[in-house]
């Protein structure tokens, strides 16, 4: 416990191994921290870092697909994540969504028990909690601590940082180490702790919350509290803290500092200092050293690509984004209703169209994907820190999760053009269309992909990408067809300059008479498409190439 600043949350890091240590040794029943041991710790964090679109049933299911053993069979898995929902109070919501800021769920408590469950799916010896009670009301805050208390009667070590618990919270912790700007100030029983500052001149002048009073300790304010007189007496003349006639919370600080040092340290130490007895002698040490089989890179592949669609689907599906594609669809059937090639003006207005195709179909998904990485940095973070999945695996579900969703929009919006628009009206060219479309889209998203992984930041990214899409859309091959020189490199970059030519060779096929005639057709030189397609999956594997580098980068810098 400690006021805000102290060191609660960074200890608790350091010791669940979040942070690599530059100095220093961790131990665990005289035993230095290893890999294998960091499958006995959980630690749950401050911040509720789930999907919002998933039930509470499957974010725990899902939780014990990945994480729990293969010495376990998928169904004894599945039961194991119904006891911990059992053992949580979860069974009323488990059908419930988790929900979020925009989407309605589960309450604050229930998605903290959530949390909570993820992390002892594995049974862990010992659970760290960072401010399990934060942002909750007093009544909800102590059926999360009783909840962990009955955790702890069970055999486990629960370790909880806390701000400012009432009085009954407090009432209900075995030992408490009070925090105040990285130093200890006591450690102890916490029904101690009142007489161990009391022992030292400390007592409160009014009923306070044993809680509060010690925060106030903490803080270095002694308002309505006594406080020994020699202190103001050590108070050198001419000090800040003299002139304002008592001492300041530095010096409450250092005085707490030592008095814990000569007091309570020594006697800390020594109980540290015992050597522990664990029960099993050698057999609980080789429990411990064990590393237990994971899952396979395929079954973390499936599962997670299973996941992925679930989680999506209502974003790809949301009312907004239909209604955007049929919208937009319908508006170009309207201006282009029944248009030809017949002329030349004509002709330009179709390539108009094609052109519009390429440019929307390039920058939807590209503006789509750039919130990727960025909205789900916390949850991967969170995700990977604890080894539940390989990265490669989570980065080919991710995308291969996005395909059979892209697919669907893109074909609602050509069947409803290819009806209203006088294109070529054939199987096989609305097919080969339907694929370009695809192509550019695919090729979009990873370019999309690679500034939100680069940045991890939307604002950023959008503003470069806002930049990229004007020049690849002024480029494009519509707006300018002599373009300089030294520019000319921007073309074979450029997504949309590649689908448009595509289009235009699809729609007007040279092999039929009448548009290959046109000089706007000659003027560009269509071939059989061949370069066109070779350069949109360059991109394609290109793009998802530098994305993977960039979140590699990224795994580093926030998890090691």
């Amino acid at each position: 416990m400690g006021p805000s600043g102290g060191g609660k949350s960074t200890l608790l890091n350091i010791l669940s191994g979040r942070i690599k240590l530059h100095s220093g040794i961790i131990t665990y029943n005289d035993q230095p921290f290893t890999k294998s041991l960091k499958k006995r710790i959980g630690l749950v964090m401050q911040d509720d870092v789930v999907f919002p679109h998933l039930t509470v049933n499957e974010t725990l299911t899902y939780a014990a697909l990945l994480r729990l053993p293969n010495t376990l069979t998928t169904q004894q898995k599945k039961e194991r994540a119904s006891n911990v929902i059992s053992e949580l109070g979860l069974e009323r919501c488990q059908n419930t969504l988790i929900g979020g800021k925009f989407v309605r769920g589960v309450s604050c408590g229930e998605r903290k028990r959530v949390c909570i469950g993820n992390e002892i799916l594995l049974n862990p010896s010992l659970l760290f909690l960072d401010e399990p009670t934060s942002g909750l009301d007093s009544t909800t805050a102590l059926r999360i601590v009783q909840m962990l208390r009955d955790i702890a009667k069970g055999g486990k070590t629960v370790v909880t940082t806390i701000h400012q618990p009432s009085s009954r919270l407090f009432s209900e912790f075995d030992k408490l180490i009070l925090l105040g700007r990285g130093s200890s100030l006591y450690s102890g029983k916490a029904s101690e702790a009142m007489p161990y500052f009391s022992s030292i001149g400390c007592s409160p002048l009014i009923a306070m919350n044993p809680a509060e009073f010690l925060i106030d300790l903490a803080n270095g304010n002694i308002n309505d509290k006594t406080f020994p007189s020699k202190i103001e007496a050590n108070l050198l003349p001419g000090s800040q803290s003299y002139q304002n006639g008592g001492p300041s919370p530095s010096d409450v600080h250092e005085y707490l500092v030592e008095a814990y040092e000569a007091r309570g340290a020594k006697t800390e130490k020594r109980n540290v200092l015992k050597p522990v007895v664990v029960e099993g002698g050698m057999e609980m040490q080789e429990k411990l050293n064990c590393r237990e089989s994971e899952t396979t890179w395929c079954e973390q592949f499936s599962i997670l690509l299973r996941r992925g669609l679930k989680e999506r689907r209502h974003e790809y599906f949301s009312c907004i984004r239909v209604t955007q594609v049929i919208s937009t669809a319908i508006i170009i059937g309207l201006l282009w209703c029944r248009s030809d090639a017949s002329t030349a003006e004509r002709l330009q207005d179709q390539a108009g169209l094609l052109f519009f195709i390429s440019v929307f179909w390039g920058f939807f998904p590209l503006f789509t994907a750039i919130f990727t990485f960025p909205q789900e940095r916390a949850m991967l973070s969170k995700e990977r820190s604890v080894d539940m999945y390989k990265l490669s695996a989570y980065f080919l579900a991710r995308n291969t999760s996005d395909l059979p969703l892209d697919l669907i929009l893109p074909v609602m919006f050509l069947v409803i053009v290819y009806l209203m628009v006088g294109l070529r009206p054939n199987f096989a060219a609305f097919s080969l269309t339907m694929l370009t479309v695809f192509l550019s889209i695919i090729a979009s998203q990873g370019l999309g992909l690679v500034l939100g992984a680069a940045f991890l930041d939307v604002k950023k990214a959008t503003t470069l990408a806002s930049v990229v899409v004007m020049t690849f859309m002024l480029s494009g091959g519509y707006f300018v067809q002599h373009v300089p020189y030294f520019m000319t490199w921007v073309r074979y970059i450029s997504f949309n300059y590649h689908s448009y030519r595509l289009l235009l060779k699809i729609q007007f096929n040279c092999s039929d008479s009448g548009p290959c005639d046109s000089p706007f057709i000659r003027e560009l030189r269509l071939d059989q498409g061949g370069l066109e397609v070779g350069a949109l999956v360059a991109m394609i594997v290109g793009y998802r190439l530098l994305a993977y580098l960039f979140l590699r980068r990224m795994k580093l810098q926030t998890v090691a």
